[in-house]
């Protein structure tokens, strides 16, 4: 049973990743006073996007062709190896926070590089600014599941996230509460959300993610808007693992609950968007410190 449900969980982040992107634009047309685009609109322009061509420039090599392929792979990775609340993950292994990490890092490398083949100084900003926020980001990641791998003894995501509290939750309550909102920024952070970036801005000056990726089109733009969903869905699993301290030992059930908690999650992310401004740039360095100084001591309480 618990396989099957590993399995679900897989199957459900490939299919309705992209759903969580609609809530997140509804939750936000909800708070302007708008209809807003439709819940399944991600789908459509995948579709859409699916069956066109792709146009290169001469000035791009094989790296910019590689980059889409290589991020949407390593994302895949990275789905099978985060667990959904108490569902563990289906590849599952002691280390395996190593290579989540490593997997994520790929994805943006590769991403990076395809933006800096295409010789635009435009693009080459926007890959200054993922590298600069990601040395801040991914330090703070480590540090968050570090605390929880001490507070729990394990090594493995999934033997963390099933353990975390069953002890009770006040026995690590102060650690649960200062990687969640460290694993909050990071989300954000991570996926180009206001108030670092806003995925729907035309203000050259001001974006980060979108900026790499104007030269992509066609399949290649499916395939990385479908790997930036999926690396939404990990993050907000990642986050509810902690922040969701239900556990009913049925995995089915624990699945639900799981499900449950990511479109929440994506919900709150509507809500912050619509009630917050974005950052301006040296401000965003200065929300990931924070980040990284929560996790740290999470480390240090959980080491006490």
């Amino acid at each position: 049973m618990i396989i099957l449900a590993s399995i679900i969980h897989v199957v459900l982040a490939l299919s309705l990743s992209p759903l969580l992107i609609g809530v997140i634009n509804r939750v936000k047309a909800k708070f302007a006073g708008r209809r807003g685009r439709p819940l399944l609109q991600l789908y459509y322009d995948l579709w859409k996007l699916l069956h066109k061509g792709a146009v290169y420039s001469t000035t791009t090599t094989w790296v910019f062709r590689t980059g889409p392929l290589v991020g949407i792979s390593a994302v895949l990775v990275a789905i099978s190896l985060v667990p959904l609340g108490r569902v563990p993950a289906l590849a599952a292994f002691d280390g395996d926070i190593i290579l989540l990490a490593y997997v994520l890092g790929l994805m943006r490398f590769m991403t990076v590089l395809a933006a800096l083949d295409t010789g635009s100084a435009f693009e080459g900003m926007g890959a200054g600014r993922e590298v600069q926020f990601s040395l801040l980001a991914e330090p703070a990641l480590l540090l968050g599941v570090g605390a929880l791998s001490i507070s729990t003894g394990d090594w493995s995501l999934s033997g963390i996230y099933g353990s975390l509290f069953a002890d009770g939750l006040a026995a690590v309550a102060p650690t649960a509460v200062m990687v969640a909102a460290s694993l909050l920024i990071i989300l954000l952070a991570e996926n180009s959300r206001i108030p670092v970036d806003d995925p729907n801005t035309h203000l050259e000056l001001t974006m980060i993610h979108e900026v790499m990726v104007l030269d992509h089109g066609g399949v290649d733009l499916a395939f990385i808007q479908y790997a930036a969903a999926l690396k939404l869905w990990v993050f907000c699993a990642l986050f509810v693992g902690v922040a969701l301290p239900l556990q009913m030992h049925w995995p089915l059930v624990d699945l639900a609950f799981g499900m449950a908690g990511v479109f929440i999650v994506a919900m709150v992310i509507g809500v912050i968007e619509s009630t917050m401004a974005r950052l301006r740039l040296l401000r965003v360095p200065q929300m990931l410190v924070v980040s990284a100084v929560l996790a740290m001591i999470a480390v240090l309480w959980a080491l006490r």
